[in-house]
Parts: structure tokens; C-alpha cells; sequence
């Protein structure tokens, strides 16, 4: 073969070898992902002494946001925030003795949390080779919740109340429990990558807390011993909310009878869809 025909040959598969590449890999090898800014929705559940058997029947919204930044193609921390609703019913409950009990509650919450992650692939952004990876997640943070129920159509925030007998004389050990508790979340999740500029993941991340009070419920019936009578005599709201049953059956709330279980702190779930958008930084090809 001649000098000429080689190198047009070689010009030709250069062009060839380039239109391959440009159809398989848009990344720009002058830049590195730094990190990425995210906004996520999803729903989260409650597990806890009125869900005990990890009924997915009372999903509730949460949304967030979060900042990621790349260590490398497969390590990163992230920092998250989240506001979110969780609550249950003792309605939804099959358990004769829970659907008897016939409490409920609500809460909205805030959780703030540090955490680690770890792609199992290796993962660049603009590269059609690395813009899929599983991922594990790993942190520690807080969590601000307020528990609340209604009763005849007006709502009751309940740690005020004392419901279990917190700050009555008779239990000089129960006292108001915090609203706010540390929470260990841990997650999977799947994140894909669009472009150069956005990535979307799929996380389910269930958080370990250190507080059975999400609900409101944790140890034993105070009784209406613990609770005096108000103005005029009238029965407080602290005794109608610390027994609601007698609805589906006979009163159940005497004194020392298990309302819930205080060896299981309470736990919940979120399951969220979010974008990020990324941000890179030059880096010079020769070094």
C-alpha cells in the first residue's frame, strides 16, 4: 500500500473512530464533577406501637433537598434536608386488642442529616460507559416532630398533655419527651445520568430513631387517677386522649395496662424521586 492511500486511510478511520465516539461519549474530559444540588418528592411511612406490622396504609408526602459533592466516581458525602408528614390510625389495625385501643396521630417533621455514599460503579457524568450506578448511603442527623390527633373536628398536639402521665404526680418518672431525636437514616437507591448538566435517582432510606414518642405512645395507661378534673369538674382533654377506646369496644385504659411497647423505638421510611443539577470545575489536559 502507498504513503498516500495509508494515510488517508488512517485520516479515515480518525474521522470514523471520532463519529463513534461522539455518538457513545458526550463527556468533556476537561472538566471533573465537583458535586451536585438536588430537589427530591416521595412519600414516607411510620413504623411504630400503633403500626406493628409494617402496613404501608398511611403513606404520607415528604420532599427535600440536598447537596452532594464528589470525593471521586464512586465516594461522596451529601448533606440533606427534609420536611415531611407521617401518622397512623389504630382503625387501620386488625389486631383486635389495637383496633379496641382506637388511638391516632399525625405529625409533621424536619430531618436534617450528614451522610456518606457509596457508588457500586464507577460513575462519570457525561460518560454513556459510567451513567448508571446503584448506590448505598449511610449517615446521622435530626429529627424535629410534634404528634397530634383530633377530637370531635379540633386538633390536640399531644406532648403538652402528657398523655402517659408525664409530669403527674403519681409517675414522678415520666417526664415530657423532647421533640426532637437523633435519627440514623440508611438508604439504597439507583441515580442515572442524563447529560452533562443533571443526574435523576430512585432512594428508599429507612431512618433508625432514638425516640418511641413519634406517636405519642410508648409504655403503659396512666389511668384517669393521673389526670384531675378541670374548671367546673369536667373531665381534662389529657384523660380523653390518653384512653380513646370504648368506640369499638369496652374501655380498656385502666392504670398500668400496656398501651404500647417501650423496647421498639419508632422508625419511618421515605421513598423518594429527586434531580440534581451538577457543577463541574476545569481541569487543565496536561496534568
Amino acid at each position: 500500500m502507498s504513503g498516500k492511500k495509508c494515510c488517508l486511510l488512517l485520516l479515515w478511520m480518525g474521522l470514523v473512530s471520532t463519529g463513534l465516539r461522539a455518538q457513545t461519549d458526550y463527556r468533556d474530559y476537561n472538566t471533573r464533577y465537583v458535586s451536585e444540588v438536588g430537589f427530591g418528592l416521595g412519600t414516607a411511612a411510620y413504623f411504630g406501637d400503633l403500626n406493628t406490622h409494617s402496613s404501608f396504609r398511611a403513606v404520607k408526602p415528604v420532599a427535600g433537598i440536598f447537596y452532594r459533592y464528589f470525593f471521586n466516581t464512586y465516594l461522596g458525602a451529601s448533606l440533606h434536608i427534609h420536611y415531611g408528614q407521617l401518622g397512623f390510625s389504630d382503625a387501620y389495625n386488625s389486631d383486635s386488642v389495637q383496633h379496641i385501643r382506637n388511638l391516632s396521630f399525625d405529625t409533621e417533621f424536619w430531618d436534617f442529616s450528614l451522610q456518606g455514599d457509596l457508588n457500586f460503579f464507577r460513575f462519570e457524568p457525561g460518560s454513556l460507559h459510567y451513567r448508571f450506578t446503584p448506590f448505598f448511603t449511610l449517615g446521622v442527623g435530626a429529627l424535629h416532630f410534634n404528634p397530634y390527633t383530633y377530637y370531635q373536628d379540633q386538633k390536640y398536639y399531644l406532648q403538652p398533655l402528657g398523655t402517659e402521665g408525664q409530669g403527674s404526680a403519681l409517675y414522678p418518672d415520666r417526664k415530657k419527651y423532647p421533640l426532637w431525636t437523633l435519627q440514623i437514616p440508611l438508604g439504597v437507591g439507583l441515580k442515572y445520568n442524563l447529560n452533562r448538566s443533571w443526574n435523576i435517582s430512585c432512594v428508599a432510606t429507612y431512618h433508625y430513631t432514638t425516640s418511641d414518642y413519634l406517636d405519642d405512645v410508648s409504655t403503659t395507661y396512666a389511668g384517669p387517677g393521673a389526670f384531675p378534673a378541670g374548671v367546673n369538674g369536667k373531665v381534662t382533654m389529657s384523660s380523653i386522649l390518653q384512653d380513646r377506646s370504648g368506640y369499638y369496644g369496652p374501655p380498656i385504659g385502666q392504670a398500668g395496662r400496656q398501651r404500647g411497647n417501650p423496647q421498639n423505638n419508632d422508625q419511618y421510611i421515605g421513598i423518594e424521586i429527586s434531580i440534581a443539577y451538577l457543577f463541574d470545575s476545569y481541569r487543565c489536559p496536561l496534568f
